[in-house]
């Protein structure tokens, strides 16, 4: 019997979650409550290529470390993050029982994390270079009775709507903590310069946001932010350094939202962020411990809250913030620039 939670497709260990999991199945038949999907591209999470990035160095050995965790795991779940990313693709088949409102042709991203979606890749990521977080191949996804999934927009490319759908969560959350802090709160965005950092930008101050202070961590992204007219205030600094984005934050905010794929970056949003205020983590590479041993050990009363990537409505409110924004657009394509050259 099928589980639509995926239990079914756990191959070990066994009784945990397929997020959980070490191992998943991607065997077909189809059950009935799940939809199989033609895979076109992978997106990895920002912290996930980073980290494989650092640890494996060439393009060419970061390709095959991905080919080689999704054939050892049955997913894209790096081991060392522990997070994976999203993908796009078409839908080949959908069982009789599925009820996620799908239909055979759509073309698709997923809206849940590839650490938890089974994967098979048949072309040995061959057509990938190693660079960029976009990864093109071909393959096979199934998703699960409670998976999501949003059918791709007809105005946007089809890569520039997946880089959207992958950071939709955060914009969308962060409306509503900057809601809940009150008109005019301050507000600081960590990472302001990159995909999800911009678009909270763009919600926070359509929530309201009286300061609206974006941290980066280079002059150039800071004039690229500065550019964008997201921010009220742009600020450069590692966000590594707690210290360093304390002093160039200077008066402490309301809300803080970190969208930094490094780790080390949770003190730095502690000392920012005022007694009372909300810490909201949306990075991969947090350390939800020194997060909170961190406030324990300053002493700080502060609400910190992990960004789990769904709020209902998060697609369409972010592909609304893009298309109505061109500062975002413009980072998103500055940092599509940056990439190529990195």
């Amino acid at each position: 019997m099928s589980s639509p939670y995926g239990l079914h497709r756990v191959v070990e260990p066994a009784g945990v979650l397929p997020q959980q999991a070490w191992r998943l199945s991607t065997e077909l038949p189809l059950w009935p409550d799940e939809v199989l999907v033609d895979v076109e591209r992978l997106n990895l999470d920002a912290a996930s290529y980073r980290q494989l990035r650092e640890e494996h160095g060439s393009p060419a050995a970061v390709r095959r470390a991905v080919a080689e965790i999704i054939e050892r795991r049955g997913k894209m779940h790096n081991p060392v993050t522990g997070s994976g990313g999203m993908l796009l693709g078409t839908v080949r088949e959908v069982g009789p029982e599925s009820r996620l409102a799908l239909t055979e042709g759509d073309r698709i991203a997923t809206l849940v994390s590839l650490t938890l979606t089974p994967l098979r890749i048949d072309d040995g990521l061959e057509n990938w270079s190693g660079e960029g977080e976009q990864v093109p191949c071909q393959g096979a996804a199934i998703l699960f009775g409670r998976s999501i999934a949003a059918v791709l927009p007809t105005d946007l490319p089809a890569e520039l709507a997946l880089s959207v759908f992958d950071v939709c969560g955060a914009p969308a959350l962060t409306d509503r903590v900057v809601r809940e802090a009150g008109s005019g709160s301050s507000v600081l965005v960590l990472g302001g310069g990159g995909k999800s950092g911009s678009l909270s930008l763009a919600a926070a101050r359509r929530a309201g946001a009286g300061r609206l202070v974006a941290l980066v961590p280079t002059d150039s992204e800071g004039d690229a932010v500065r550019a964008a007219g997201l921010a009220d205030e742009v600020v450069v600094a590692d966000a590594r350094d707690p210290v360093a984005v304390a002093d160039a934050v200077g008066s402490q905010v309301d809300v803080t939202v970190v969208c930094v794929d490094v780790p080390g970056c949770e003190h730095g949003a502690v000392l920012a962020t005022a007694d009372g205020g909300t810490i909201v983590f949306f990075s991969m590479a947090t350390s939800f411990s020194s997060a909170a041993l961190g406030a324990e050990g300053l002493a700080a009363d502060v609400r910190m809250l992990v960004g789990n990537g769904f709020v209902p409505g998060h697609a369409d409110f972010a592909l609304e913030l893009f298309r109505a924004n061109p500062g975002v657009r413009a980072l998103f394509s500055h940092r599509e620039r940056h990439t190529a050259t990195a």
